[in-house]
């Protein structure tokens, strides 16, 4: 599913060369469901930009569903990552003008899939993660963890083969985190591969794989 062959991202800071990812070999598993953990300037964060495929790597190759991404155009790019990756962040990114319906459906109209279908698609994913009842209310008007639900359900509208998710419970308290994490779980348990950013060792210990960084190199791959 994913396939990271020496992978490398480096920055230039005045005369200095930064190695935030240093030679990274990964190999994830379709279904996987793993967690990614480190210090702050460990790489974890450029790792996940650079598997959804919003960064370039320096060198390597990244192989995504058996296709070499690093040779994309940006259109390409742009294509396969609206079609195949789904992404969880810590501040929601909702629209506040928009309603829940609105902000899950968003994804399907810009992508420009007809009302009979987007609209029982996102009634759909809305009820599996119990916000029928929310569906005409705006950011605003909902709890920390019903808009994180809702941005679960943004991620999964085009039905994407990978879920990205950078700190998905750091904005919420632990009774709200537990269902966010319950919500996503359910998703790779239907077979969605789940990759999960976190400094939380708790949140990380649920996941099935787990993965170390530091100083831009995995120090520890252990299921």
């Amino acid at each position: 599913m994913i396939d990271l062959q020496n992978i490398c991202r480096h920055f230039q800071m005045g005369d200095q060369e930064v190695r935030a990812l240093d030679q990274i070999d990964v190999h994830i598993e379709s279904g996987e469901y793993v967690s990614i953990m480190g210090p702050s300037g460990s790489g974890k964060s450029t790792l996940l930009n650079v598997l959804g495929l919003l960064d370039r790597p320096t060198a390597g190759t990244y192989l995504l569903d058996g296709r070499e991404t690093t040779s994309l155009d940006d259109e390409e790019l742009a294509h396969t990552r609206a079609r195949k990756i789904g992404f969880i962040f810590q501040s929601f990114h909702l629209i506040p003008r928009l309603t829940a319906f609105e902000n899950v459906e968003l994804p399907l109209v810009l992508a420009g899939v007809a009302p009979e279908v987007r609209r029982p698609r996102v009634q759909e994913l809305l009820a599996s993660l119990s916000l029928e009842s929310r569906a005409k209310h705006r950011p605003n008007e909902l709890s920390g963890g019903q808009r994180q639900r809702v941005a679960i359900a943004r991620a999964m509208v085009m039905q994407p083969a990978v879920l990205l998710a950078d700190e998905p419970t750091g904005n919420l308290d632990h009774i709200s985190g537990a269902e966010v994490l319950a919500a996503i779980e359910g998703l790779n348990a239907r077979g969605i591969t789940l990759l999960v950013v976190t400094h939380d060792a708790e949140v990380a210990q649920r996941a099935r794989r787990h993965i170390r960084m530091r100083d831009g190199k995995v120090v520890e791959d252990a299921t």
